[in-house]
C-alpha cells in the first residue's frame, strides 16, 4: 500500500506510472504465471505479443524476439517469469523474461516444430558429430551435484577406471532459469579450455521436468561447442533436442559414465587372454622340434616368458589399484569438486559420503620447512 507521504502527493501521470512500476518491480519482480497462449503476434521482426489466460481471465505479455528461446503458437501452455507493468498508455501488462512450455501437448509440439527449424539449419547433422577421444583424462560435468544421477554417474567413472581429473558446474536441470545456467557453464568450460570432454548430465523426470533441454539456445550451445559433449538425459526412452546437438548421445548419466571409461575388469581380463595365447602358441611351436635340446632350450624360454608376462601383469594390477581413488578415500582423504572460489558449491567425496559446502574463505597454506 502507499504511504499516506505518497497518496497526499501530486503527480504527473508519468510521475505517477513510474512509481507503480517502480512498485509493481519491487514486489513482483520474479512472479511465475501459468496459462495457456493467445492472440500471438511479432512485430516489426523484433517484439513478441501475446495474451496468457486461464478459464476466466486474461492478460497480456510482452517480451523481445530474442528472449523468446521455443516456438510459440496459439492454445500452447506455458510457464512464464517476469513482472506486472503498466505502459505509458495506462495499460497493464506482464514483461516476460522467461518462457517454457508445461504439459505433454506443447512440450511435444514445441518440439517438433524446433526440431524441424534446427534440422533445416543442419544443427543435428552426424558429419559433424565427434568422437570421444581415446586419451580421456580430463572431463568437464554440467548438472546439479544434489541429483540422483549425477552420484550415479561418478560413482561408475570411479569404479570402472578411475583417475580422470573431473571438474563440476554445478546448475539447475529443470524448471525457468535451467537452460541459461547450462549454457553458461557450457561457455565457462569453452573459454578455458581445460577439459576434453563436456557431459550434460540429467536423470530421469516428466516431460515438464525434461522441457529445458529443448531450449533453442541451450541447443545452439550445444552445437557450437568447440569441445565434444555427451548428454546423459532422462531415461532410454526420453529424447530431447540437446541429445540430437549433442556429438555422442548416452541413454541415462549411468550409460554417459560407461561410454567414457574403459572397464578395468575387462582390460585385466584381456591382458589375462593375451597371456594365455601366447602359451599356446610356445606350446604349438615345442611340440613341433624333435630334438631334445631343442625342446629344453624352448621350454626355459616358455618358462622365462611366462615369468615376465605375470610380472607385467602384477605391475599393471599395482598401477590400477594405485589409480583407484576409492584406496585414497579409505584412507580418509576426501576428493574436491569444482571452482574453488569464495561463494562457490563443491562437492566434497569421501569414502561414505558426498557433502555439499560452500566456500566462505581461501588462503595461501604455508609449507613446512
Amino acid at each position: 500500500m502507499p504511504s499516506s507521504e505518497a497518496t497526499n502527493q501530486s503527480f504527473t501521470i508519468s510521475e505517477f506510472l513510474d512509481y507503480c512500476n517502480n512498485s509493481l518491480d519491487y514486489a513482483y519482480h520474479d512472479t511465475v504465471l501459468e496459462g495457456e497462449v493467445a492472440s500471438f503476434k511479432v512485430n516489426q521482426g523484433k517484439w513478441v505479443f501475446f495474451d496468457l489466460k486461464d478459464d476466466e481471465s486474461s492478460l497480456g505479455c510482452f517480451l523481445p524476439l530474442w528472449d523468446l528461446h521455443m516456438p510459440l503458437e496459439d492454445g500452447m501452455k506455458v510457464k512464464v517469469k517476469g513482472t506486472p507493468k503498466i505502459t505509458k498508455w495506462g495499460k497493464f501488462s506482464f514483461t516476460v523474461r522467461q518462457i517454457m512450455p508445461v504439459g505433454e501437448g506443447s512440450i511435444k509440439k514445441s518440439f517438433e516444430l524446433l526440431k524441424k527449424k534446427l534440422a533445416a539449419e543442419g544443427l543435428f547433422d552426424s558429419a559433424k558429430k565427434r568422437s570421444l577421444p581415446d586419451d580421456l583424462s580430463r572431463l568437464g560435468v554440467i548438472s546439479s551435484t544434489q541429483a540422483a544421477g549425477y552420484a550415479d554417474f561418478i560413482k561408475i567413472l570411479n569404479e570402472r577406471w578411475g583417475g580422470l581429473t573431473v571438474k563440476v558446474a554445478h546448475t539447475g536441470v529443470q524448471g525457468l532459469g535451467a537452460a541459461e545456467q547450462i549454457v553458461r557453464a557450457l561457455q565457462y568450460f569453452n573459454e578455458q579450455a581445460e577439459v576434453q570432454v563436456i557431459a550434460i548430465l540429467r536423470g530421469g523426470g516428466s516431460a515438464d521436468d525434461l522441457a529445458v533441454f529443448n531450449d533453442e539456445t541451450l541447443v545452439r550451445a550445444i552445437a557450437a561447442s568447440r569441445i565434444p559433449v555427451i548428454t546423459g538425459i532422462g531415461h532410454e526412452v526420453d529424447e530431447s533436442l540437446s541429445d540430437l546437438a549433442a556429438d555422442i548421445r548416452a541413454s541415462t548419466p549411468s550409460n554417459a559414465a560407461q561410454m567414457l571409461t574403459p572397464d578395468r575388469q575387462a582390460e585385466l581380463a584381456n591382458l589375462r587372454s593375451v597371456i594365455t595365447r601366447a602359451k599356446q602358441q610356445i606350446f604349438t611351436q615345442i611340440g613341433l622340434v624333435q630334438p631334445l635340446d631343442i625342446i629344453v632350450q624352448a621350454k626355459r624360454q616358455l618358462f622365462s616368458r611366462i615369468e615376465s608376462e605375470q610380472d607385467k601383469l602384477a605391475s599393471t594390477k599395482k598401477a590400477l589399484e594405485a589409480l583407484n581413488p576409492e584406496r585414497v578415500l579409505r584412507q580418509g582423504y576426501a576428493i574436491l569438486s569444482g571452482k574453488i572460489a569464495v561463494g562457490q558449491s563443491l562437492a566434497i567425496t569421501t569414502h561414505t559420503k558426498i557433502i555439499n559446502a560452500e566456500v566462505t574463505q581461501i588462503s595461501a597454506r604455508k609449507e613446512s620447512k
